[in-house]
């Protein structure tokens, strides 16, 4: 799934785009995936528009218009937006085509068809529910701390809640876990303030270096030129299971996290911590 980085690397490399560039045309070939409004006034609205901002919040693009709506797309799974020519055949996976003014178009590409798309006008509408976003000033040790205070569940699960903060999924809070050496399935109210600063610290370096190397391409994701990211060669647990550990050798050890893959390395993450 499209997380924080990936989410991160397709606005960025989408502005130079789209940002100015006229909506001519829509075709839809998922209906399903638009929740608001119906998909037959989302694609009369939309077409005329003006993009004029593409931003992100936790794993949401959100495309600015001049009419003051905004159109919010979640990638989920298997989504990827790729700009290709306005006369290219879509492939078998795209759901959605939008056609911009510039000879070009961009291919909503989602194999598994969990993808969801709004228009709207209030953006809090969508987004309100999301926590905090990591690299926000405010996101400091003790607001990380406060988080995981009162809460029994474990950390990798806590991490992964969106209310709580927004953007961070299964593989890099795997890597961050790793990163601070803690165990995944530790109460969140378990940690020492120790182990809180290393958490904070991880969680930033993990995303920080994955949005670098341009995301994790380790299944569907692609950036919008159609280039995979390389992030995914840098992970020291996820996606790894069964392979060495890179700091101890210890075969890294998958285990289902509330039905979700949760990769570790039982010696570097200890259940109780030295």
């Amino acid at each position: 799934m499209p997380e924080l980085p990936e989410v991160e690397t397709i606005k960025n490399e989408l502005i130079p785009h789209v940002v100015g560039r006229r909506i001519t045309g829509v075709n839809l070939y998922w209906e399903n995936m638009v929740l608001v409004p119906s998909a037959s006034e989302l694609r009369a609205r939309l077409t005329g528009q003006k993009i004029v901002s593409v931003s992100r919040r936790g794993k949401l693009l959100i495309f600015g218009l001049a009419s003051g709506e905004s159109s919010i797309i979640h990638l989920r799974m298997t989504g990827s937006l790729l700009i290709m020519p306005a006369l290219a055949e879509p492939e078998k996976h795209v759901r959605a085509v939008f056609k911009l003014d510039n000879g070009t178009a961009i291919h909503f590409y989602d194999p598994r068809k969990f993808g969801k798309m709004w228009l709207v006008r209030d953006v809090e509408s969508v987004i309100g529910k999301l926590g905090m976003e990591p690299f926000d000033p405010s996101f400091t040790p003790e607001y990380l701390a406060g988080i995981m205070s009162n809460r029994t569940a474990p950390v990798k699960v806590i991490l992964g809640e969106q209310s709580l903060i927004a953007g961070i999924g299964n593989m890099y809070a795997d890597e961050a876990l790793f990163a601070a050496k803690i165990y995944p399935l530790r109460p969140g109210k378990s940690l020492s303030g120790a182990e809180i600063k290393r958490l904070h610290r991880s969680i930033r370096n993990v995303l920080d270096a994955a949005i670098a190397n341009k995301g994790a391409s380790v299944q569907d994701y692609f950036r919008p030129g159609g280039e995979t990211g390389t992030a995914h060669y840098d992970f020291k647990v996820a996606h790894r299971g069964g392979k060495l550990c890179p700091v101890c050798r210890t075969p890294i050890k998958r285990i289902a996290v509330r039905q979700r893959g949760t990769y570790f390395c039982p010696k570097c993450q200890r259940e109780m911590p030295r």
